[in-house]
Order: structure tokens, then sequence, then C-alpha cells
């Protein structure tokens, strides 16, 4: 029996549809990921199984019993939120505390408790301190640190860490990752950024609408997307327009407009005729000269446009019926900006078990 069932969820604001029948399975131990665009109800799902929405239909069971009903304090889950929370008038130690005296703690209890939680997050030397003498990371770690004092049987986390530069946000993503798998608890995490859900999850739910539009594991969902929702919210693809010419086991043959025949890997329930798109990563996309590529799926074009990003470079290249497709090209000499610049002559091209044949 999974931890956490959603079973058929739906929760509206007046004629808003927020969540629309939703029903997802979480097993213990999990760190699951609900992802999508602002206004998709991945919010409104948290809050639901939070207790601070009730749903209009459906249930949510933990550990097999029914709680759409019971009140948020008396649910064994916490919230972590993205503005910290944090009482400025407390030390670390009393904000980690505060949900112990709460609940009636002894004493004894409770500084074993803080000690133990304060040691989960690498803030014992912080206990005396306030939050105003903290940076933004060692107040998400309190946070955590309460969060996860009570022993919860599910934390669920409200982007906490939007509010964090670019540095500190990918430190925490490490940390949190350690965090979850020392202290074994089941995460439910919120957040719009693609990269962090791919990098923290063991499973992503990619919401639009109200819905869940996948739920699977990372590579998965970047690999195999469901629907052209799914592979256009996550990262960058090239999406082709294209229509099945066959459908083997072993292989798609697709026509592209003005291009020509492309081969694809197999996709169930494909079928001669169907119109649809293929949906290829710039990563899986080689860029060159005629010369240099020689792969199936082989096409001219010229550079339109480049962006250095340091690591890679990302080429921009108009085919010759005006298709623009993405190339990325690793900087592996030392101190070169590009190997190719704007208006120049290449090919692109990529394998013929590459990319993925999204039905119309």
């Amino acid at each position: 029996m999974a931890l956490l069932e959603l079973c058929n969820l739906t929760r509206r604001f007046g004629d808003l549809v927020a969540v629309d029948d939703v029903s997802l399975a979480i097993e213990s131990g999990e760190f699951v990921t609900l992802l999508g665009p602002s206004g998709c109800g991945k919010t409104t799902l948290l809050r639901m199984i939070a207790g601070f929405e009730l749903p209009d239909a459906g249930r949510i069971l933990l550990d097999g019993r029914d709680i759409a009903d019971m009140p948020p304090e008396k649910r064994p889950l916490h919230t972590v939120f993205q503005s910290y929370a944090l009482f400025p008038h407390m030390s670390v130690a009393e904000n980690v505390a505060f949900p112990l005296r709460m609940s009636g703690k002894d004493p004894a209890t409770v500084r074993a408790r803080v000690r133990e939680a304060l040691a989960d997050v690498h803030l014992e030397d912080k206990a005396a301190a306030y939050p105003h003498e903290l940076s933004g990371g060692q107040k998400q770690r309190v946070a955590l640190a309460r969060g996860l004092v009570n022993r919860p049987r599910l934390l669920l986390l409200d982007e906490p860490l939007a509010a964090l530069d670019a540095k500190l946000r990918e430190e925490m993503q490490h940390e949190l990752i350690e965090l979850q798998r020392e202290v074994g608890v089941t995460f439910v995490f919120v957040t719009h950024a693609q990269d962090e859900a791919l990098a923290l999850s063991h499973r992503i739910a990619v919401m639009n609408r109200g819905r869940v539009e996948q739920f699977d594991e990372p590579s998965k969902i970047y690999g195999l997307p469901r629907n052209r929702f799914v592979a256009d919210f996550i990262g960058n693809t090239n999406m082709l327009d294209v229509e099945v010419i066959e459908a083997a086991p072993g292989h798609l043959r697709l026509a592209a407009a003005g291009l020509g025949e492309i081969v694809a890997p197999p996709r169930e329930g494909a079928h001669a005729g169907q119109k649809g798109w293929l949906a290829v990563r710039p990563e899986q996309v080689r860029i060159g000269t005629h010369h240099d590529v020689a792969l199936r799926n082989h096409f001219s074009g010229k550079v339109r446009d480049f962006i250095y990003v340091g690591n890679v470079t990302t080429y921009t290249v108009e085919l010759d019926n005006g298709t623009a497709v993405e190339a990325l090209l690793p900087n592996s000499s030392p101190g070169r900006a590009t190997f190719f610049e704007s208006g120049d002559a290449v090919a692109v091209a990529w394998r013929h078990d590459a990319g993925v044949f999204l039905h119309a």
C-alpha cells in the first residue's frame, strides 16, 4: 500500500477548476515533485494534502486512512514554505523547538530532538543565533529542521528554494538530496523549475491546467515525454511537424514537409497516416560541415544565431525549409567561444534512435 494516495481530487474556485480529478500514489521514502507552470494547480494540490484547502471531491489517503476532513494540525505531516516563516524574536533552537512545545513534549525530549534536527541540517553551531543573523541558505535549513523535528510521515515543501540565488540554490539542492536520504522522510516538493525537479526527484508529476500530464521518473519525463506539453515544458526541444509513413516494430519512418524522410524510434500506438511531431533534444543533434556529419537523419542549413554559455555553445540552424533546429556543441577547445559563425553553411544530423514521436 502506498504511503499517500490521492484519489480523484478536485478543487474549484468559482468557475475555475484548479485541480481536476487528480489521482497519484506516493510510496514511503520517495522524493516526489509537483512540477508545472504558474496556475497549473500544483500549490493547490499541496495545500489540500496539508489541509489548508478542502477538496470539492476525492479522497486523500495517508497509510490507508482518509484525512481529507482532518484539520491541518492533526495531520502527521509538516509544510516548509518559500518564506521560511521563522519567528524573528526566537533563536534557531527555539524556532525548531516550537512544534514540539506546541504538542506538549517534555523539556528533555524537546532538547534532544532539537539537537538531532539541527545536526541533520548541520546547524548545531547556530542554535543560539537569531534569524536576522543567518544567511538565506541557513534560514532555509532552520525551516527544514523545524519541519523534521516532529518526525512527520510526510514533509511538504512549497517552492522552498525559490528565494535563493542560483549558486546557493544549487548547494541547497545537494543538501536536500542528502537530507532526504539520511532521514528517510517522504518529500512532496512543489516547483516550477524543471532543472530542480530533474535533479531532486525520484518521480515527477508534470501538471497542466489542473491535471497530471505525466507521473514518472525524471529520465522518462525528459527522454520519453507522453505528449507535446511535457516535451515542451521540460528543458529545450526541437519540435518537427511530421506524418508517419511506416510504423514498423523496430522503427518509424516519418515525412517532414520540405525536409524529406526521418527515421525515428518506434512508438506504441503509432500508425501510418498519423500526424504529429518528432521531439529531438538539442544535445542529440550534431552540427558540423557536410563532411563531418554522417548520420541517417541529415539536413542542410545555415547558422542563424548562437549562444555561448561556457561549456557549450547552442546553435540555432535554419534548415532549407525554414525550420529552426537547435544543436549543442561542447566547447572542448580552450579559449574558443565559437566554432561556427552566423551565416555559415552547416549540416545537422541525429541518430535513427534519437527523439520521440508525439501524436497530435
